[in-house]
C-alpha cells in the first residue's frame, strides 16, 4: 500500500516496494515521479530517475564549487586541513 503526501510523492514500506519493485522503477522513469521507501515507519531512501539523480549530482558539484570559491576569495584565515581531517575522523565519517 502507498500514501501520497502534500507533494504528491509516493511514500511505500520496504516490504512493499520488494512486492513491485518493477512498477516501481517505471514510475520513476516514466513518469518522473520518486517513491521514498520507509523502514519501521522511518524514511530511508527513495528510487528517483536516473535524470534525477544526475541533475542532483551536478547541483551538488556546483554547489560545492561555489562554497570552494568564496572561502578561497575571503581575505579571512581558513581552517587547516589538518583540523578539518582530525575533526571529520573524530565523528566517524
Amino acid at each position: 500500500m502507498y500514501r501520497r503526501r502534500m507533494t504528491q510523492m509516493p511514500i511505500e514500506s520496504i516490504r512493499d516496494v520488494r512486492a513491485h519493485l518493477a512498477e516501481v522503477v517505471e514510475r520513476a522513469d516514466r513518469d518522473d515521479t520518486p517513491t521514498v521507501i520507509t523502514r519501521h515507519g522511518r524514511q530511508v531512501a527513495a528510487v528517483v530517475s536516473i535524470e534525477v539523480l544526475r541533475k542532483y549530482q551536478e547541483w551538488e558539484e556546483r554547489e560545492i564549487n561555489r562554497i570552494i570559491d568564496e572561502r578561497m576569495a575571503s581575505p579571512a584565515p581558513g581552517v587547516p586541513i589538518e583540523d578539518v581531517m582530525r575533526e571529520t575522523l573524530e565523528r566517524g565519517e
